[in-house]
């Protein structure tokens, strides 16, 4: 039945009434504690659990967030997605993920994907799911969300991320320092993401704008190797790993956790 079964087009498998499903679910940014009860749920189901793979032969975030909680009869399926900008490597990294869960999904196994932080904030799943679609546009999507890591650093700062009326802007890691002006106008939250290439730049801009004693930098939130910078007059140069952000108020802080 195997070689068979294996050959059967998703259309097909629809045609015999079953459906399968790539089940994304956001993990949280690092503490296992803070994945969703639907999540965890979820996971203990899945026969395939797909995440993406670390580097050098280190665990990823998101499969050290579900380490503790995969079960031996389970599958792993590490998937590569480089760390660049290049569109044309990412989309070839994308089609070969979707090739390999498509693999799984064409014989009626349902596969859940694993990502660090929610599954629609910047996350590589949205990508695979797109690449699994086209590939097969009768596979069911499913998105689960999580805690992601703006949340998760002002927890750890132990201050509301925002208050009232405050509007917040959210900066993902393609961003040019001269952007920060503009959305300052109008902004009384800021978060900019994967800040490390670009810290120096906002130390200065942060310091023209007397808002250093304002603003924090948390790296690898909620995980034990979390680093908390702040105030960032202290902190004019700082060597960043890739998972840091930096969150500058317009009101004044009051740390709690710090």
């Amino acid at each position: 039945m195997g070689c068979e079964w294996q050959c059967l087009s998703t259309g097909t498998l629809v045609g015999m009434g079953l459906m399968v499903t790539l089940c994304g679910i956001g993990v949280g940014p690092g503490d296992p504690e803070l994945i969703t009860l639907k999540g965890w749920r979820r996971l203990q189901q899945a026969r395939v659990i797909a995440f993406p793979a670390g580097l050098g032969g280190r665990r990823g975030i998101a499969e050290e967030v579900i380490a503790g909680y995969k079960e031996p009869w389970q599958t792993c399926l590490p998937l590569e997605f480089p760390y660049v900008l290049e569109q044309a490597v990412l989309e070839q990294a994308w089609q070969k993920a979707a090739e390999q869960v498509y693999a799984y999904l064409v014989q009626g196994t349902d596969v859940v994907f694993v990502s660090e932080g929610d599954v629609s904030f910047y996350s590589t799943f949205s990508y695979l799911a797109a690449a699994v679609q086209a590939l097969a546009p009768h596979v069911q999507i499913e998105a689960i969300p999580g805690v992601c890591s703006p949340l998760a650093a002002a927890a750890s700062l132990g201050v509301p991320l925002t208050l009232g009326s405050d509007r917040l802007a959210i900066l993902p890691a393609m961003y040019h320092v001269e952007e920060l002006a503009q959305v300052w106008a109008w902004a009384e939250v800021m978060v900019l993401m994967k800040v490390r290439s670009v810290y120096g730049q906002a130390w200065q801009w942060l310091q023209e704008h007397r808002l250093l004693e304002q603003a924090a930098v948390v790296s690898w939130a909620t995980t034990p190797k979390q680093q908390i910078y702040t105030p960032l007059t202290d902190f004019p140069t700082l060597t960043l790993p890739y998972f840091s952000l930096l969150m500058v108020w317009k009101r004044k802080l009051h740390l709690r956790n710090v």
